[in-house]
């Protein structure tokens, strides 16, 4: 039976609308917010770790830069239009002209390259109103973008990086490949930069998926306007198809900035620009989550892990102590004492809690808790410290198991 997130996002109060607000513009409610921090945290190491350096800039910018950078010819009737404030600002439909504008903000030589600018930032796209829908499709958008510049004799080993990058945020994240597309130009289509760069930028893409000996198909026409790509497909669970993760290419943009650095012999030479994103945007990238977890999140990025239960209002000091305990270490816990315990109990299993820890008399005494698993098993009472730390290690460990691995 497919899970539509829609429905589902609203039960686990991952995310709501309002007329007021508009159509395709949700809101992150507690639940959904404390999951996406969790994945934003988790993307921004990862890139950090990779050696991206991550960068604010505005979501708006004047005209005149999106018609350098070719958005306005290419993409306008998908931006919103101008708002006239002496000079006309839009709202950006992407990142990558302001990333190109940080680029040439200081003198680069061929020593900081590749440089590797990564940002999760807002942009908007004027989508009517009929394809609106839930998560999936949206016009205010928070995107996991980055753009590497860097001499072409780079790009490859950019790509290939950007690859593994991918495997291992889809691999935490519990995201699986259906397919690999490489997005080449289509004839009637609009597109920017020469036929030279084009036929460069597709050879380049093709080596690095050949490298990488994973099966792809080319197919026309879904290019971007500015370079080919590569478009990582993942499937739901009634295997429909869509595209999170993306390469591109880009020789187009570099050139319209008068992008530069100095080379090894001091002249001046025009970066490469590679834009790519690991997992897409948070709203496509947690519609698909919902639907393929089934709201089942991995502990590492469930909104809450903990839901401590005491059985009466004498372990109410005790339920505080733990849930502060755990709290101090990073956790997200809730105590619950509204109802009955097996109301309780079922209010957490209906919310996808991972652990309900349980205080009655005994554990009160003992300075236990006994932990209960989201998949309907019970661990034997444990002291507070050992719940804390298994809980701990499954989430450090990113794994999607409930128990520590043995050994």
């Amino acid at each position: 039976m497919h899970v539509d997130h829609r429905k589902l996002g609203r039960e686990l109060d991952i995310f709501d609308s309002d007329p007021l607000i508009g159509a395709g513009l949700p809101f992150w409610l507690p639940a959904g917010a404390a999951a996406r921090h969790e994945v934003e945290s988790y993307l921004y190491d990862l890139e950090r770790r990779a050696g991206y350096q991550h960068v604010y800039s505005p979501v708006l910018g004047k005209r005149a830069m999106f018609e350098l950078s070719g958005h306005w010819r290419n993409f306008a009737d998908d931006m919103f239009p101008p708002m006239n404030l002496g000079d006309e600002l839009v709202l950006r439909p992407s990142l990558c002209p302001h990333h190109a504008l940080i680029f040439k903000a200081r003198a680069r030589s061929y020593r900081d390259l590749p440089l590797r600018l990564a940002e999760i930032g807002g942009m908007y796209r004027a989508e009517r109103s009929g394809v609106l829908g839930g998560l999936s499709r949206v016009r205010a958008i928070s995107l996991n973008d980055a753009h590497t510049f860097c001499p072409v004799s780079q790009v490859g080993q950019e790509v290939s990086a950007v690859l593994d990058l991918i495997r291992q945020a889809h691999a935490a994240l519990g995201l699986h490949v259906s397919s690999y597309q490489l997005s080449l130009r289509g004839p009637g289509g609009k597109y920017a930069g020469s036929d030279d760069d084009w036929d460069q930028a597709e050879r380049l893409l093709r080596e690095a998926l050949d490298a990488a000996e994973v099966p792809y198909e080319a197919v026309e026409g879904e290019a971007a306007f500015y370079g080919p790509k590569i478009d990582i497909q993942i499937a739901d669970p009634a295997g429909r198809e869509s595209t999170l993760s993306t390469i591109q290419i880009d020789f187009h943009q570099p050139a319209q900035f008068d992008l530069s650095y100095t080379d090894p012999a001091g002249a001046k030479a025009r970066p490469v620009m590679v834009h790519r994103s690991l997992v897409g945007s948070m709203e496509r990238l947690f519609a698909a989550l919902l639907e393929i977890h089934a709201g089942v999140f991995p502990v590492w990025y469930s909104p809450v892990q903990v839901s401590v239960l005491p059985i009466g209002a004498e372990q109410d000091k005790a339920a505080d102590d733990f849930a502060r305990e755990a709290i101090e270490v990073g956790l997200r816990v809730q105590v619950d004492r509204d109802g009955t315990v097996g109301a309780r109990i079922r209010d957490a299993a209906r919310r996808k809690i991972p652990y309900v820890a349980v205080i009655g008399p005994r554990e009160q005494a003992e300075g236990l808790v006994a932990l209960r698993l989201r998949d309907g098993r019970q661990v034997p009472a444990m002291s507070r410290a050992e719940a804390v730390g298994l809980v701990r290690a499954v989430a450090a460990a990113r794994s999607h198991e409930l128990l520590p691995a043995e050994g």
